[in-house]
C-alpha cells in the first residue's frame, strides 16, 4: 500500500488533547514497571571479580593459523594476509599496528 507522505494529515477532534493533570495522574496511577528483586537472591548470583574458579572448566576450540592468516608482531592478533602492512625487522605487521 503506497502512502503518499505531502498529504495533509487527519486530525482526530480533542481525543488527543488532555491537561496535564490528567496526564499526571494517569502516569501516578500505573505501575512503575520495576520488578521487586530480593536482595538474597540478587546476592547469589553476583559474581565478584577476583572470585575464585578453580573448578570452573572452559571449553574452548582452538584453530591454529591458516595458510593465508599471519600474527601480528604488536597486537598478536591473527590477521587475513590482506591486512599485513610490512615487516618490521623481520616480524610482520598489521595494518592498524603501522599506522
Amino acid at each position: 500500500m503506497a502512502t503518499d507522505y505531502d498529504s495533509p494529515r487527519k486530525i482526530d477532534d480533542g481525543s488527543g488533547e488532555e491537561s496535564l493533570q490528567e496526564l499526571q495522574t494517569r502516569r501516578a496511577d500505573t505501575s512503575s514497571g520495576s520488578i521487586d528483586v530480593d536482595e538474597t537472591d540478587l546476592a547469589e548470583s553476583l559474581e565478584l571479580p577476583g572470585a575464585d574458579l578453580s573448578n570452573e572448566e572452559l571449553s574452548v576450540r582452538v584453530i591454529p593459523p591458516q595458510a593465508d592468516e599471519f600474527t601480528c608482531s604488536s597486537c598478536f592478533l591473527v590477521h587475513h594476509r590482506s591486512q599485513r602492512a610490512s615487516e618490521r625487522n623481520g616480524q610482520q605487521v598489521c595494518l592498524e599496528c603501522a599506522a
